[in-house]
Order: structure tokens, then sequence, then C-alpha cells
């Protein structure tokens, strides 16, 4: 059928023009010679412009939703990666084997990105990019400067950066982002923007270069308890997350096992919440995953966790098997609910001590942080947890499933408890992921003004420009000592632009990082993994 003067299919309700052109292209050039040749030519490159897009719907969401600020949201689920490792393994445009294309005149053309590889890991630039330290028991990384990358979303094609930033990257000022592009901090299919009225177009591909500060860990060491040509075991120590989520990176037990281990390419078999300690399995090939998570699927697997409750667990076995919701996936909290997930864990006290008692946990499901809101449920919550133990959720503090408040108000006290104590970290937020429903909105403001912000842009664009002209050896960085290996990182530890480089944060205390949850056993057929019981659940344990 001819549409427009232009030869059309119709496919499932919809017109394709491309394909038979290019069929109809190719037919010509083998009968008409040099002309024809030259039309085919137009006709592939055609195509190929609209490859990007296909293939960016192909790889998934992960690619077109990472964030041009801190990523935020609870750890996701079997720890299939976060949007930052999306962007380790996917750079974004560059020079490839291809030559580039040049579309119609003012089009920006984009090479497509590559495909996320089959393990999480990370390359050698990626692991020199920063050093840390060991300090009053804590696992501490300089600030370094990191590249957030994401391809233009559909809902912002026909708007301006103007209208992003002022609109979905509100943690910052509009002067902010006006500082960064004098300072040659933003990018736009890697040229520097010049204007931030310029309108995005479908897959512009944008880079936001920040400097970035990860919060302290504990300093324990993430002990392996296994390893064959199959799996990994570590005993993960609490506070250290699994993946790269939300401001951590480098303070993650898989760019710990990478760096230090050299154990890269690894498939996370299950997930641990960041608090929590204990035995964590990673498998090293695709095939060894796929089998282990359909034996997870068949529940053929067995977990058993022990965590410190307050008061006098029943001494009988207790199950409980109230259903789960999900309050809200970004800040990661949760409650037992008619309308949640149906799950199911068993209870048994091991000791008590006359304040608390150490339980045995088995939990039948998997949904997040069941074992910590069943427990809640029954009206022994895990002593310190600084979730499900906070006087956010009223007097009873959800004992019954009683709570006073909407969720909402919930959230927004559970924030304001942890921004108090400048431990959003515990909420998996930072400051910049806070909404105007989860925040005080008097609270006084730490940005400083337009007129600032223009000679901190000077003075960031003049650093930017040193730091090109002095390279790093950061791979001497991170095993030499002393003041020489000082001075290689002493210029990415400040940066005029940075937020946070302005805040005075007080260091958490190593205790403080400890939560009574612990995954002693993982069991599955052919293996069975243990890890030694914590110093909290011994019964000479002693109580503040």
């Amino acid at each position: 059928m001819w549409l427009g003067g232009r030869r059309s299919v119709l496919v499932n309700g919809r017109w394709y023009f491309a394909l038979w052109h290019l069929i109809f292209a190719r037919i010509w050039s083998g009968c008409r010679g040099p002309m024809a040749e030259a039309l085919s030519t137009r006709a592939e490159a055609a195509d190929a412009l609209r490859a990007p897009s296909q293939q960016n719907g192909e790889a998934g969401g992960d690619v077109r939703g990472e964030r041009l600020t801190e990523p935020v949201g609870p750890e996701v689920e079997l720890a299939q990666g976060s949007a930052e490792q999306a962007s380790a393994a996917i750079p974004g445009p560059g020079p490839g084997k291809r030559k580039k294309r040049r579309g119609a005149t003012g089009e920006r053309v984009v090479p497509p990105p590559k495909k996320r590889r089959t393990g999480v890991s990370f390359s050698d630039e990626h692991f020199a990019e920063t050093s840390y330290y060991f300090e009053g028991g804590l696992r501490k990384v300089r600030p370094y400067y990191f590249d957030f990358r994401t391809y233009c979303k559909g809902r912002w094609v026909g708007h301006s950066l103007l209208h992003v930033f002022s609109t979905e990257f509100r943690a910052q000022p509009l002067a902010y982002y006006e500082a960064a592009i004098r300072a040659g901090r933003l990018h736009l299919n890697e040229e520097p923007v010049q204007d931030l009225s310029i309108v995005l177009k479908d897959n512009d591909f944008l880079r936001n270069t920040v400097h970035r500060h990860e919060p302290p860990v504990t300093a324990e060491p993430v002990r392996l308890l296994a390893e064959n040509e199959e799996v990994v075991v570590v005993d993960k120590p609490s506070s250290i997350p699994v993946h790269p989520c939300g401001r951590f990176r480098h303070n993650t037990v898989i760019f710990i096992l990478g760096k230090e281990h050299q154990l890269k390419e690894l498939h996370p078999l299950h997930r641990l919440d960041r608090l929590t300690s204990g035995v964590l399995m990673f498998a090293k090939t695709a095939a060894v995953s796929e089998r282990i998570h359909e034996q997870v699927r068949d529940r053929q697997l067995e977990k058993e966790y022990v965590c410190r409750v307050e008061g006098e667990f029943p001494a009988e076995e207790v199950t409980c098997k109230e259903p789960i919701l999900v309050v809200s996936y970004k800040v990661g909290v949760c409650r037992v609910d008619p309308q949640g997930k149906p799950c199911e864990t068993v209870f048994q006290r091991l000791s008590y001590s006359g304040r608390s008692s150490v339980v045995q946990c088995l939990p039948l499901t998997g949904r997040t942080h069941q074992i910590r809101v069943h427990l809640q449920f029954l009206g022994h919550p895990i002593i310190n947890d600084p979730i499900y133990n906070s006087v956010a959720w009223g007097p009873s503090r959800g004992r019954g499933g009683y709570i006073p408040k909407t969720d909402e108000e919930l959230l927004r006290d559970l924030v304001a408890e942890h921004q108090a104590k400048q431990s959003l970290d515990v909420l998996e937020l930072c400051e910049s992921d806070l909404s105007p429903g989860l925040t005080n909105s008097t609270a006084p403001s730490s940005e400083p003004d337009k007129d600032s912000l223009e000679e901190l842009a000077a003075a960031a664009k003049k650093m930017d420009g040193a730091v090109e002209k002095a390279p790093q050896d950061m791979d001497k960085v991170a095993v030499a000592s002393g003041a020489a290996a000082e001075a290689d990182v002493v210029n990415q530890e400040t940066d005029p632009l940075c937020a946070e480089c302005r805040l005075v944060r007080q260091d958490p205390l190593p205790q403080d990082l400890v939560m009574f949850l612990h995954a002693r056993r993982y069991k599955g057929p052919g293996f069975e993994y243990f890890s030694p019981m914590p110093a909290w659940a011994q019964d000479d344990w002693q109580e503040d």
C-alpha cells in the first residue's frame, strides 16, 4: 500500500516503512549500479538511526532510569545489580569499531549502549578511582569524582534541561546546575553543555560529574568461609551493603571482593540487608547461579538466622504467618497488612538473659525485612533495629500491627528521626533524596547563593584543569603509605561545588553500625555453610 509517497507494510496493526524500504533499496542496488548503491546506503543509515532506540528498549529500564544524582532505594531482591552497576557496565558513547554516522542537519546521533555483563564486576579503572583507609574502627573511602550517566527518558523528550532539572532533580538549586555547566561538569552526547535551554531528543546521553562521598562502614574484614570452582561464600559484617546502592560503591561486599581478593564477575545468589551480618553466597558462573536460583524457587534451600530481641520471648516454638506489605520501596519500610504478600517465619528461643532473648529464626519465605517485621508484630523487636524498633511507629511500636498513623505520617516521622541522627543511610537515603513530603521544609538550607556558586564554579573549573594536567597513578595510591600517596589524592578530597564537602558529619561509633540479626546457616542440596555465632548471641554477653 502507498501512504504519503512511501512504501509501507501493516503488521499487527502498525505501519512499518523502514524494512520494506530497505528491501526495495537492496533489490534496486542489485539491478541499477552506483546510483542504487547510494540509495541502499542511505536506507541502511536510516535503519541504523532507529536501532539505538530499539536497543535501549531491550536493555531495560536500568539504563534509561539512571539518575544524574545519587541513586536511591532499597537493595534489589536477589541482588541483580543496581542502576549504578549498569552505569559501570555501560560506559555510554565513546569511540568504537563502527564509524560515527552523521544524521540530518541539527540531529544528534548517539551510539547504542553496550550490553550489560553477565556477572557483577568492575574494571581496574573503577577499583583505582580512589582509595580507602581505616580509622576509629571504621573503613573510610576518600571522596572522589564520579560520572552519573543516563539516556534521555521518554518523558524528557521535547523538554529543556532547565525543565528536567527543575522538575526531577530538585536536590540542587538551578544555580548549582548553571555553575556545573560553567565548570564543565555536564555533558550531552559527550559534548559540554553550554545552556540549560537546550531541548532534549530521544536517545540523548547525559553525563553529570559529581564529587562523591561514601559513608563509613565497619572496619571488620569480609572473611572467606569457602571457595571452590562454583561458589564463593563469605561472612558479611554488619553495615556493609552487598552491592552498590544509594551512596555506597567502594564500601560494598562485591567491590571489596573484587578489589582485595580478585574475585570478579560474581553472581549474588541472595541478599542480606546492609545491617545484617552472616553467610552470603555468590556463584562464579551464570550456570551455577541459575541452578541455585532454581533450587530457591523449588524451596530446596534452608536459611537460619539468630537475633537478640527485647523482652522474654516465649519458650515454645512460635510460627508467624502474617502477610507483609511494602509501605515504601524508596525508603525501604514494610509492615504487616492483610493486603500484603503471604509469608511465614518459625521462631525458637535459644536463651533469655532477664532483659532480652536470643531467638533462632527460620524464614520459610523470602519477603523483604520478613524476620524484622514479624518480630515487631509479635512485640519482640530486635533490640537495636533502627527501623522497626523506633518510636516513629507509636507507643506500642507496631506490636500486633497497631500503628496509629497513616503510612505518609509514618514515613515522615521515620525520616525525621534519622535525619536528626544523621543516619539516613539506614533508610538507604541521602539528603538529596528527600522530597518536600518527607522533610521539614522550614529547615535552614546549607546551599550557597547564586553569586557564591559563580565563584565556586570558577574555582572548580580551575581545579579540574589542574587535575587533568597532573595525572594520578591510583594503583600506587591504593597500596602505598605515607605523604607521597596522600598527595596523589588530596586534590580529589574537596570540591568547591560539593555540598557534602561543606557539611560536618560526626563519625558513627563502630557499635552503632551493628544490628543484632545474623545469617548463621545456609543449606541446599549438596552444600551447607555456617558462620560463627556472633558475640552478642553468646550466653555471657553483657548488656549495656
